[in-house]
């Protein structure tokens, strides 16, 4: 509401009570870090090669000559897909034939894994590749598992406002939590791949919603000075903290079904939380629940020992305010005029190709030299001094040349790691951790920046379509990292180039950092290197719309 903080100003800004929900919302957001990411372990593919069936009867040098080789990251391995024709090895074993000596298998026919495959049991004993064979002809499956997840995310973006708006910022937040435990605790149960994949899309609408319904009710119930740090180091610090728990638990519980119990569990320990958690004071005062929000700030009041005034809320001056005519905005005012259409365009490209960025290299990590469990560790590890590293940076330095630069940090180590000799994998894996470094803290700063972009008119509407855009992207990641399939640095030079062009355009948005913010559409910022009609008629009405400009109304972060 429009006095909100002026009305609530008696409380301070870091009280007892603001510590409280700052820990326990941000707190709430640890079990997305592990579940979001949980893909890593649960869908990665082990080692495998076809299955020849104990009744072949194939003599010993004919069982370990029965699949063919092939080179694969600069030795010969076995194939994958292929063995050799059962029936002709079983003729050859017959006749006591040995395998090159006597017969030349480069000519020997080859054919399907018809009999199944056989998995190795190293570093898992089992994920949902190896349950419900994943591989092959159906290797298309597992990206496509991660994608349903992520579409879930895309349809809890798109409803979490919504319902939010209409039953409360607490009620979604628990309600959503439990749709993400619940839900993941029936994975385990799953008898199908189609089964696991509509639930795991399930998880994800639990897992956005209840992310997004913590973010807006720590950002309407904390203070202006600790906004901005609850949104870049409270909520992406502890989402940080639950992916790093992700490998630990793996590490540990190598079969996939005990590792969702692991993962599923601790989300039945916030239950307690609902008797601490408050609704949010400015959504009861938008529904005309006043009294509610007082008692809460009264509250509030007490656990900070200040003494609360009489009256908080003046009901008259809340429905003067309420009743103010307003013009209604749509969602094409984003591509009205030529400056907010350059801006919505490029905020879209931006949003999405960070998150390529972003989810590719969190669910490559199993592709990594080295340690699987390890590398998922520090590609967590690598973020809390990225989100520390945005905070500073928007705290400091001009939004633009900010993005930009960790932008083409992360975009430039990207593409270098194709140059590196196989024998540096030590060198590679830092590369790659540098790029998540850089791809991170620009995700961290994309959120401020865009909301300094928009006017306050549109701000929900824009932030929200960049959002929505970044969810595309996600659901493109896993497609990404397949095809590291076919070209291990393909992935990488097709991020990198992502990320570096996405680092230019950032340097042709306008500056906000020190700018007041915009409140119509006519006050925004001017994008670099684009002409304008009617340049002197803009600059008048913009100068008297800024001499003329009121307090922005709304919650800003």
């Amino acid at each position: 509401m429009y006095d909100y903080d002026q009305g609530t100003a008696f409380l301070g800004e870091w009280g007892p009570f603001q510590r409280l929900v700052f820990f326990l919302l941000s707190a709430s957001i640890i079990p997305n870090g592990f579940n979001g990411l949980s893909a890593v372990f649960l869908i990665d593919t082990p080692e495998h090669r076809c299955r020849v069936p104990a009744s072949a009867n194939l003599s010993r040098e004919w069982l370990n000559a029965s699949i063919p080789l092939e080179e694969r990251g600069g030795r010969q391995v076995q194939q994958r897909c292929r063995r050799f024709s059962l029936e002709a090895m079983a003729n050859f074993s017959a006749r006591n034939l040995v395998p090159w000596r006597d017969v030349n298998l480069s000519q020997v026919e080859q054919e399907k894994c018809l009999d199944g495959w056989e998995y190795s049991r190293e570093p898992y004993l089992s994920t949902i590749v190896s349950e419900w064979d994943l591989v092959c002809e159906n290797d298309w499956k597992a990206p496509l598992t991660t994608s349903l997840f992520f579409v879930g995310v895309l349809i809890g973006s798109f409803v979490s406002g919504q319902l939010s708006d209409r039953f409360g910022r607490k009620n979604v937040l628990f309600v959503t939590m439990g749709v993400q435990t619940g839900f993941s605790f029936l994975q385990i149960f799953s008898t199908t791949w189609e089964m696991f994949s509509i639930l795991f899309l399930i998880v994800g609408i639990g897992q956005i919603s209840n992310y997004v319904a913590a973010f807006v009710l720590g950002t309407e119930i904390l203070g202006k000075s600790v906004r901005i740090i609850y949104c870049t180091l409270g909520v992406c610090i502890f989402y940080a903290f639950g992916y790093m728990l992700l490998p630990l638990c793996a590490y540990f519980i190598r079969d996939w079904r005990m590792l969702l119990v692991a993962l599923t569990v601790p989300g039945v320990l916030y239950v307690p939380l609902w008797w601490f958690i408050p609704e949010s004071p400015r959504w009861l005062l938008s529904q005309g629940r006043i009294k509610e929000a007082e008692d809460i700030i009264r509250k509030a009041a007490e656990k900070n020992h200040v003494a609360a005034p009489d009256v908080i809320f003046d009901l008259i001056e809340l429905q003067d305010v309420n009743s103010q005519d307003q013009r209604s905005y749509s969602i094409l005012d984003l591509v009205r005029t030529q400056n907010i259409r350059c801006i919505t365009i490029m905020s879209v490209i931006l949003w999405m190709v960070i998150s390529i960025g972003y989810f590719g290299l969190s669910l490559d990590t199993p592709n990594l030299h080295g340690d699987i469990y390890l590398n998922c560790f520090l590609s967590a590890v690598i973020e809390v001094p990225a989100y520390t590293i945005s905070w500073l940076l928007l705290h400091y330095l001009p939004r633009r040349y900010s993005m930009a630069g960790v932008l083409f940090l992360g975009g430039c180590v990207l593409l270098f790691i194709q140059l590196v000799p196989p024998y540096l994998t030590v060198f590679s894996v830092t590369l790659v951790m540098i790029g998540k470094f850089g791809i991170t803290a620009a995700f961290a700063m994309v959120y401020v920046y865009t909301t300094e972009l928009y006017p306050t008119v549109v701000r929900n509407m824009g932030v929200g379509a960049s959002s929505m855009a970044s969810r595309f992207g996600s659901i493109l990641s896993p497609y990404f990292v397949y095809l590291g399939a076919y070209d291990r640095f393909l992935p990488y030079i097709l991020m990198g180039s992502l990320t570096v062009l996405a680092g230019i355009l950032t340097l042709f948005l306008p500056e906000s950092y020190g700018m007041p913010l915009p409140d119509t559409i006519e006050q925004m910022l001017r994008v670099k290197g684009i002409k304008y009609r009617n340049t002197s008629k803009s600059k008048r009405t913009l100068k008297d719309e800024e001499e003329n400009s009121v307090i922005i109304k709304g919650t800003t972060f």
